[in-house]
């Protein structure tokens, strides 16, 4: 069986979803594997590096012949006509927005495991690429804050006067939140975090920072592990509780999201007039629309004397070690999708596994989303 290795759309991603190392993998467990020319070279991984790993590098045609496609986004239109039937693309397909692409897919009978329906289950969790990816976009969106803010985040004492640490405030206590508090301690930052959820305020404590428990009536918790939606009332009762906490804050990295519906407004524009000149706000959840009523997806502005970031692709600020964490999920999960029966690889019953079952939203010819 051979597995093919697509090159993104490099306007919009720098990941790959193979590396030299997890070809070898592959390759140790029985498969072919074939990467599309140039598909790794954002990320720092050039051709000659897969082919001394045993890939073959070929064209698109090639990446589409193949049983298994791996790519972190969904395909061009046009890439998506040449896989053949009988093929499994293993992407991250943008299930909320879906066009009528994935009934195509069925009808040219493509399977389609969608990665970000692998269920959080313990056996799951090393084939998790939104929680591997969201690791890294926390750590690199904390970075981003050290960089707009124009002052240090530890307390630095010098011979020319002493700074005070930085007020850094956590909205969503997620993957990615978690990992952007312990960054911020890291720096040496003061560090408070809010969450819908209040079971995260020992996760929050863990790690050194503060919990801003408010009593909103309700709480946020959702299936998954997930938040979920707040009422409308409740939703008021939040953003006014907020406003005075967030106020004080020097940096906000806000987190929040509800999957498939748009970011939750946390930030109003009453909000940011009453933040300090020169407070940066890190907004994590740009893409679906923002926390912040202000920000502008994929740019960085100023409002008020506050610096809005707009950016919506953190993981891909750190190529290398973003598509290594994805490579490397495939490769565990690549261990459901074939097995050996007398020496040949075959393909097992993937609705007698809870992971492929979740996670396969077309298969023989079925959208099961």
């Amino acid at each position: 069986m051979k597995v093919g290795i697509c090159k993104e759309n490099e306007k919009v991603e720098s990941r790959v979803a193979a590396t030299p190392d997890s070809v070898g993998r592959l390759i140790k467990q029985g498969l072919e594997v074939v990467v599309e020319q140039g598909a790794g070279f954002h990320a720092g991984f050039p051709d000659a590096d897969f082919a001394a790993a045993g890939a073959s590098i070929g064209t698109s045609e090639d990446i589409c012949a193949a049983d298994f496609i791996f790519s972190i986004n969904l395909p061009s239109a046009a890439v998506l006509k040449l896989i053949k039937s009988g093929s499994m693309l293993v992407t991250l397909p943008g299930l909320c927005e879906d066009d009528g692409t994935l009934k195509s897919l069925a009808d040219n009978k493509v399977d389609v495991l969608a990665l970000e329906r692998i269920p959080r289950i313990s056996r799951a969790q090393s084939m998790d690429v939104l929680s591997s990816q969201a690791n890294i976009g926390g750590y690199r969106a904390t970075l981003e804050a050290t960089v707009q803010y124009k002052r240090f985040f530890p307390l630095m004492m010098t011979s020319a006067g002493s700074a005070k640490p930085a007020r850094v405030v956590i909205l969503g206590v997620g993957v990615a939140g978690l990992q952007a508090i312990a960054t911020a301690r890291r720096m040496g930052a003061q560090v408070w975090a809010y969450d819908v959820r209040p079971e995260t305020s020992e996760q929050v404590e863990s790690l050194g920072a503060k919990f801003i428990d408010l009593d909103l009536g309700e709480e946020g918790s959702g299936e998954g592990g997930y938040a979920k939606e707040l009422s409308d009332e409740a939703k008021q009762k939040q953003q006014q509780m907020l406003s005075e906490e967030l106020q004080k804050a020097d940096i906000l990295i806000s987190t929040a999201a509800i999957p498939c519906r748009p970011a939750p407004r946390l930030i109003l524009e009453e909000t940011v007039k009453g933040m300090r000149e020169g407070s940066v706000i890190i907004d994590m959840a740009a893409a679906t629309g923002g926390n912040c009523e202000l920000t502008e997806a994929g740019s960085v502005v100023v409002k008020h004397g506050v610096t809005i970031v707009g950016h919506t692709n953190y993981p891909a600020m750190v190529a290398a070690d973003a598509s290594s964490f994805f490579a490397r999920n495939l490769v565990n999960l690549m261990e459901l999708l074939v097995t050996t029966e007398d020496d040949k690889l075959v393909r097992p019953d993937y609705m007698a596994d809870e992971v492929t079952e979740a996670a396969l939203v077309v298969h023989n010819g079925e959208v099961r989303f």
